[in-house]
């Protein structure tokens, strides 16, 4: 496994993100724990499951696809009908079935495969960059990269795992409970509807201990902040269409909003952490180094460890006339997938630019995220609206 040359621009995003925590530690008793074009729901109610609260009209819409909530939080979601799998934008639904993310089945949950087999509109690619290895990070990751965590989910194929990011929110400055993550960790694509028992956790595996003794270790120290569900996500118009094709992968991303765990405190205020998105990064050639972390879970990586790569931006492009993405060097697999991509602004602030989405068929080597424009601001503000108050 090569190492990454360290160079200052390299060091800098390091040191960036190693200081964006600033709240409390996992010792401490947490106090909280649509594409463009989609229009809002009706007030929320509580659905009856003593879960995140459901608008009202999506309530009624599920028991149209014969979804009942109560046998939804009794097993009803092991059920994959077809005819029955929610997947349009306002169709998302996820209870909150409390203990059903244990350690162990944490523990068991696979990643998801995302590699492409084919490179089409070769004109907007350039070279396979050199392969960099990815370096474990530094812990207690609440004090080195607290914004970062894993997203677990129950998909057709099992327990499944993705990484994610706390952003801000604009319209929540200091309180955000937004989640960044890729399209493929949330909703099938065209083959598929929204994915279920969506949850995130901030800073897994505090201590970075190898699996044997994570099976062992407290709860604080498996998830310091606690597990934060999902009540809402949104994914990519183009995503949501025809996800899994070369041509979505430039539209490979989601953001969640999350529930806290108890009281007012937000996801943010409780971690400490939460990054701007820049949806005016620029292309790759001009984007200079940028980092991308996650917890990579697919051989020779074990899923309980985060890891970070830092490496120079070029293009990859993966159908004609479809965006160009972000490529580095990264050794990283399966598992990273949606794990912010970070950069170093001018002004000396970090910010996330983009991430993981696809890696190489047959190996690893390098990683690619899409460019986040105006596609991807649609979505931020579309979650950011839905809640505001």
């Amino acid at each position: 496994m090569r190492s990454v040359r360290l160079i200052p621009a390299v060091l800098g995003l390091a040191s960036a993100l190693a200081l964006t925590a600033t709240a409390c530690g996992p010792t401490e008793t947490p106090a909280a724990g649509k594409p463009a074009g989609t229009t809002a729901s009706a007030p929320a109610t509580d659905g009856g499951y003593g879960g995140p609260a459901l608008p009202g009209d999506l309530a009624g819409k599920l028991k149209e696809h014969g979804v009942d909530l109560e046998k939804w939080k009794n097993g009803e979601w092991r059920n994959w009908d077809r005819e029955t799998w929610l997947r349009e934008a306002e169709d998302f639904v996820n209870p909150v079935i409390e203990g059903l993310w244990d350690p162990a089945r944490m523990q068991s949950a696979k990643s998801p495969d995302q590699a492409i087999t084919a490179q089409a509109g070769t004109g907007g690619t350039d070279p396979v960059p050199r392969p960099v290895g990815a370096q474990r990070e530094k812990t207690p990751y609440h004090r080195n990269a607290a914004p970062v965590g894993k997203i677990f989910f129950d998909a057709p194929q099992g327990h499944m795992v993705c990484s994610g990011t706390i952003v801000k929110d604009p319209r929540r400055p200091g309180r955000s409970n937004l989640v960044w993550t890729a399209g493929h960790c949330v909703h099938a694509g065209g083959k598929g509807g929204w994915y279920r028992n969506i949850t995130f956790v901030p800073a897994f595996n505090d201590l970075g201990k190898p699996p044997a003794a994570l099976r062992n270790a407290k709860p604080h120290e498996v998830y310091p902040y606690g597990q934060y569900w999902a009540d809402w996500a949104v994914a990519s118009g183009e995503w949501i269409r025809s996800g899994g094709t070369n041509r979505a992968w430039p539209y490979d991303y989601a953001v969640l909003h999350v529930k806290p765990q108890r009281g007012t405190k937000s996801l943010e205020e409780t971690v400490g952490a939460a990054l701007p998105v820049d949806f005016s990064a620029p292309a790759p050639a001009r984007a200079g180094t940028v980092g991308a972390w996650g917890y990579p879970q697919a051989a020779p990586y074990n899923g309980v460890i985060m890891h970070k790569c830092l490496d120079r931006a070029t293009r990859l492009t993966t159908a004609p006339a479809t965006p160009v993405m972000y490529r580095i060097g990264c050794t990283m697999t399966a598992g990273s997938s949606g794990g912010g991509w970070f950069r170093v602004l001018p002004n000396g602030k970090t910010a996330l630019v983009s991430n993981t989405s696809i890696g190489p068929a047959g190996g690893n080597g390098w990683l690619a995220g899409p460019q986040l424009g105006q596609g991807a601001r649609a979505a931020h503000e579309a979650v950011s609206k839905k809640f505001a108050r």
